[in-house]
């Protein structure tokens, strides 16, 4: 009877998250390691059919690095990485449309759809939502940058996705854009979630990683900072306690709240129903950033 009464004041705890979400757009960024842990992802698509049951609006973006890299290999093609981007040239392209824009697409939608969600593909062999332009880096020396067909997000077709939300489905959304011109580009799955989320004006983009949030110590777990304003994220990486690779990514959630998003989460997509307890509950499991 305990445990029955603990669970009930679970969901009574639930209810106003539920009810203060019905009916927004939530935006989730799915790649890295968590594509290649089957039961994590499985419990993220399990938690976000839950969303999707009580009227939340969920739109996955994802990528699929680690696939692409093993596909790459099996094909003798050395990957080649500049300024952290995958440089991408005709035969790379191939790989990354066939691997992340064909089977990792329809096989997170078959996964949903397995355990009775509502999915929607939206790549290249269905309806591509995201335009793009070649992307254009400066190197140290002042010159650009050659990253081949590598590109950036310039426009989402808003209305192919909000009708899909409209009617009870979940669009899956590779990080593969198309120029005005029909050329096909490999994007950055972490700026294509950013740019979705902030055309579609989401109430939140929940980045799905493999760090537990924004530590004050990178080696104490039990560090975490679990919301912060503007301001006080900036003040963080003045002052060096965001360092390293989270610099880039804390500063793009930044940008996202700037463009209208509301809040950015980052949470440990490894931890089981880890959606639901950063959602659903007070307390949450990863950090919120906000505006000031």
């Amino acid at each position: 009877m305990k445990t029955a009464i603990e669970k009930a004041g679970t969901l009574i705890e639930a209810l106003g998250w539920i009810r203060r979400f019905r009916d927004k757009t939530t935006v989730i960024k799915l790649g890295g390691s968590i594509l290649s842990d089957l039961d994590a992802l499985r419990s993220i698509l399990v938690d976000i059919h839950f969303m999707e049951t009580v009227g939340m609006r969920p739109v996955v973006v994802h990528g699929g690095g680690k696939r692409i890299s093993d596909a790459m290999e099996d094909s003798g093609i050395e990957p080649n990485f500049v300024q952290g981007r995958r440089y991408t040239d005709a035969a790379t392209m191939a790989i990354v449309e066939r691997v992340l824009g064909v089977e990792t697409n329809n096989f997170l939608a078959d996964e949903f759809e397995e355990i009775g969600g509502r999915a929607m593909t939206l790549n290249f062999e269905s309806t591509p939502v995201l335009t793009g332009e070649v992307l254009k880096l400066t190197g140290e020396d002042g010159s650009e940058v050659d990253l081949g067909l590598v590109g950036e997000v310039t426009k989402v077709d808003r209305m192919v996705v909000d009708n899909l939300l409209y009617a009870g489905q979940t669009p899956f959304i590779p990080s593969l854009a198309i120029t005005e011109d029909g050329t096909k580009l490999n994007v950055n799955a972490d700026t294509a979630a950013t740019k979705v989320a902030q055309e579609l004006s989401a109430d939140k983009l929940i980045v799905l990683s493999d760090v537990p949030g924004v530590l004050r110590d990178p080696d104490d777990p039990d560090s975490l900072i679990s919301s912060l304003t503007r301001s006080e994220a900036e003040a963080l990486i003045k002052d060096g306690t965001i360092n390293g690779g989270m610099i880039p990514k804390v500063e793009a959630c930044l940008d996202t709240i700037s463009r209208g998003v509301r809040k950015v989460h980052i949470i440990d997509g490894r931890i089981q129903h880890g959606l639901l307890l950063e959602i659903y509950t007070s307390s949450g499991i990863g950090t919120v950033i906000s505006g000031d």
